[in-house]
């Protein structure tokens, strides 16, 4: 079982986690303190669950190689490497893409479902109980045009799975499907969003996965980044949050900037 009674809050330097109130974890990060990934199980993200997402597509959800719109969720695993907390350092990969533009970093905020208890063939009624709270997840990319067959080069760097900085009680959440999101990254406009575009809700989402494959306690299942995020470059910080949740703070470096940290 992983269950959560508040809000699981794992500040850096400290064996355990914390199960403390709102106010605690406002207060403890207002001090400036570093977090830890609160969850430490799988975590996969989905892909082509947000409608706008689906609709840029247009006509190339026809074509080849995706010949189709998804009929089942597009999964993706973000491995151990890429796992970072609140006030996470992410490197920015140098470079230019196709048109001769500066890579950066995709932020890619979403929802994440942790799981209470081993999930497997759950019904979309039932789905519910299986779930312990609701987590921040910063799914982290290089941008790439194709979405086809997920790519471990520009979605696995280090850190690039930033989450937390809590998981919020299953309780305290009454609706995840009516969920605000924001996004502010250094010198540019705040991107805004909801969980209530995703094609595939948390309940159904869970049956679709559980149908194929099994989720243990733990394990987080995000349910997709929203179309549009914003790219971040070295030298800026992004704040992300959902509803009134305490916010989750990046900084992004440039690639040698962090190599020197690591020294």
């Amino acid at each position: 079982m992983f269950s959560v009674a508040d809000h699981l809050l794992h500040v850096e330097g400290e064996a355990l986690p914390r199960d403390v109130d709102a106010a605690t974890v406002h207060a403890l990060l207002a001090t400036g303190a570093h977090g830890r990934p609160p969850v430490s199980g799988a975590v996969y993200g989905t892909l082509l669950n947000d409608r706008h997402a689906l609709e840029a597509l247009g006509d190339a959800a026809n074509a080849p190689p995706y010949k189709a719109p998804p009929r089942a969720p597009i999964l993706y695993l973000k491995p151990r490497n890429t796992h970072a907390g609140h006030r996470a350092r992410v490197a920015v990969p140098g470079g230019e893409d196709a048109q001769g533009a500066q890579l950066g970093v995709q932020v890619g905020a979403s929802l994440g479902v942790v799981i209470g208890r081993t999930a497997a063939r759950v019904a979309v009624h039932e789905a519910f109980d299986y779930i312990a709270g609701y987590t921040l997840v910063a799914d982290l990319c290089v941008p790439h045009a194709s979405v086809y067959r997920p790519s471990v080069r520009f979605r696995a760097r280090d850190n690039f799975c930033v989450i937390g900085p809590a998981v919020v009680a299953r309780r305290h959440v009454a609706d995840p499907d009516r969920l605000d999101i924001r996004v502010n990254v250094t010198g540019q406009p705040a991107f805004s969003a909801t969980t209530a575009t995703n094609l595939r809700g948390v309940a159904q989402l869970l049956a679709d996965v559980t149908d194929f494959m099994t989720l243990a306690p733990g394990d987080v299942l995000t349910l997709g980044v929203p179309h549009g995020a914003p790219v971040a470059q070295a030298g800026a910080r992004a704040t992300l949050a959902i509803g009134d949740w305490a916010p989750l703070e990046i900084e992004f470096v440039a690639a040698n900037a962090a190599l020197g940290a690591q020294a």
